[in-house]
């Protein structure tokens, strides 16, 4: 199951992965191209937000960014492929990985000035495969976090951790090989059932007892830049779930457009998955009274019968700049000559 799947899909990140770092080769560009359906749709974080022609993706997003952060090597910590349990009727396999794209940050990007260091840009990946071609990707990535290693302080002090975040406890993410349907039955039954949970939330339950319904005591969440990693029912609920309830009204969630899980692993993403009112409080930023869009990924690791990690990819910068604030711009290196 799922193994052609992924091996065409590595096979594009071997192709894109060795591709040259400065200007565009049109033998490189076939060499990736050459996984991509003609009907493609690209989805990432602002600015890039959504483009539906792969040379543009390629040009717009992958060149200048290897040209900026060269020698890059891909690290994955999760790999994995399974069905979308949101849309039945599809029988394409959505294929996902998670991790650091690695390099030395030489040239600035995005108006961000480079440190001539080592950097992991963190990122998160869904590809849809259907008839032997990738056809839509979802990659989500933490810009942020790259600022951070650049020295820049793109919000206010965190309510959790600042760190480069690890892949699962036990290593045992990269599922190149097929995985039991009844572990990946099991893992997706409790993803809903916490999903479930989330968007029927009573005030009047507490929200630890609400967690633990599906997830273990000593939790791990391994939130983005602008909130930060927590450990522990008690502290994620000090740290940011309690924080973030209280700090929104008028919450609408709009779906996933692909929910899925394989062995012990599983996750979605949504575009958007929420439209919300900030009140006050969240990241340390007042009211705006403007409603926004918040675009997530969410991956999960299943220990036993509940969840044991969480990693959480959401675009704050295309967030605050809904709500006025436009964090790029206000830490633009002046220096930059692209």
């Amino acid at each position: 199951m799922f193994q052609s799947q992924k091996k065409l899909v590595m096979e594009y990140y071997a192709a894109l992965d060795s591709c040259l770092e400065t200007g565009r080769s049109e033998a490189a560009f076939a060499s990736c191209s050459a996984f991509i359906g003609s009907e493609y749709r690209w989805r990432g974080y602002h600015p890039f937000n959504e483009i539906n022609d792969y040379a543009k993706v390629y040009e717009e997003f992958w060149v200048p960014l290897k040209r900026s952060i060269v020698r890059m090597q891909r690290r994955q910590d999760i790999f994995m492929a399974g069905h979308n349990c949101v849309d039945s009727e599809d029988d394409a396999v959505w294929v996902v990985s998670m991790g650091h794209l690695m390099g030395l940050f030489d040239k600035s990007w995005l108006g961000i000035a480079p440190t001539g260091r080592i950097v992991m840009f963190r990122y998160c990946e869904f590809n849809k495969v259907s008839h032997g071609k990738i056809v839509d990707t979802a990659m989500y990535f933490d810009i942020p976090h790259l600022m951070m290693q650049a020295g820049l302080q793109p919000f206010p002090q965190m309510t959790g951790a600042q760190l480069v975040q690890p892949g699962p406890n036990g290593h045992g993410g990269l599922l190149f090989e097929t995985q039991p349907l009844e572990e990946s039955e099991k893992t997706l039954d409790l993803i809903n059932s916490m999903v479930s949970d989330v968007s029927t939330w009573q005030k009047d339950v507490p929200i630890e007892e609400e967690l633990g319904r599906t997830w273990h005591d000593d939790m791990v969440w391994w939130g983005p830049t602008g909130i930060g990693a927590t450990y522990t029912i008690d502290r994620y609920v000090k740290q940011h779930s309690g924080v973030f309830r209280a700090s929104f009204k008028d919450r609408t969630f709009n779906g996933h457009v692909c929910r899925m899980a394989e062995g012990h692993f599983g996750g979605f993403f949504g575009w958007p998955n929420l439209t919300l009112e900030a009140t006050g409080g969240f990241m340390g930023m007042p009211a705006t009274g403007k409603r926004a869009d918040m675009r997530v990924i969410d991956i999960y690791r299943r220990e036993g019968e509940k969840l044991a990690e969480n990693w959480i990819f959401i675009d704050l910068l295309h967030f605050w700049k809904q709500q006025g604030l436009d964090i790029l711009a206000r830490h633009k290196d002046l220096n930059e000559t692209d």
